[in-house]
């Protein structure tokens, strides 16, 4: 299972990919957690040890190596399309509790439609990220750049994360759209920081082209949480473990 988690920023996309993390690790599978935020903040979500996250730099600030995985060096301006990226995960992910993380980061491209080598290479990890025997959570950038990248559409879901508000229903709406226009093949929503039944019929019904995967109701113990309180939140849990049936299920 490779899902990715989108959503505008503050929905509680960082929430719900450590929460998945942590359901797919307890079922016992391999769990490969990839932090595709500029904030990097899943591994503190995740609650790992800050020794361990002080030495992480995201791949995409490591442009000196991902110009040479491109084959830029000397090439007059012409790069590779599929870099060698195999590596890349042994030596820059750490592991605790049985979760892997790896901090892609993002890449700025200087115009629109324009490729450059170091986001090449992203594509070319998340690629390869797809064809391991694990299940592979990517927490997106806010909004829509990482799918302007295309970084998502090798996912087998697009989970993307609204509250109940206009703004974050209108930040879903247009990664929907332009998810259809990658053609990706799964998406869904999952309703978070529910106070009210009928806030699920609101979004449920703006956002009708998708199928509603679960709800994450308002829950005092996530608010200001750095970490997530899996063990003690048996709310969360509970609900975090009925999306992850419903994408298994569907």
């Amino acid at each position: 299972m490779k899902i990715a988690v989108a959503g505008k920023g503050g929905s509680g996309k960082t929430t719900l990919s450590a929460g998945l993390c942590r359901a797919f690790a307890e079922a016992g599978r391999k769990v490969l957690a990839v932090d595709a935020d500029s904030n990097n903040c899943l591994g503190y979500a995740l609650g790992f040890p800050q020794e361990k996250l002080a030495g992480v730099v995201p791949l995409s600030e490591i442009r000196d190596t991902l110009k040479e995985r491109a084959g830029t060096a000397g090439s007059g301006g012409f790069f590779l399309l599929a870099p060698e990226v195999s590596d890349l995960l042994d030596t820059h992910a750490v592991e605790h509790g049985g979760i892997r993380l790896l901090v892609m980061g993002t890449v700025t491209e200087p115009g629109g439609g324009c490729v450059c080598p170091e986001s090449t290479v992203l594509r070319a990890l998340t690629r390869h990220l797809v064809s391991r025997d694990e299940a592979v959570v990517m927490d997106m950038e806010a909004g829509v750049e990482h799918l302007g990248r295309g970084t998502a559409m090798h996912m087998d879901w697009l989970i993307i994360v609204v509250e109940p508000n206009p703004a974050s229903v209108r930040t879903a709406q247009r990664i929907a759209s332009l998810g259809k226009e990658m053609g990706i093949p799964r998406m869904g929503i999952v309703a978070n920081n529910l106070d009210a039944a009928g806030e699920k019929k609101e979004i449920c019904t703006a956002l009708a082209i998708l199928p509603c995967l679960g709800v994450i109701p308002h829950d005092r113990m996530l608010q200001n949480a750095a970490v997530v309180p899996w063990e003690k939140d048996e709310v969360f849990r509970g609900a975090v473990r009925e999306i992850k049936a419903a994408l298994m299920e569907k």
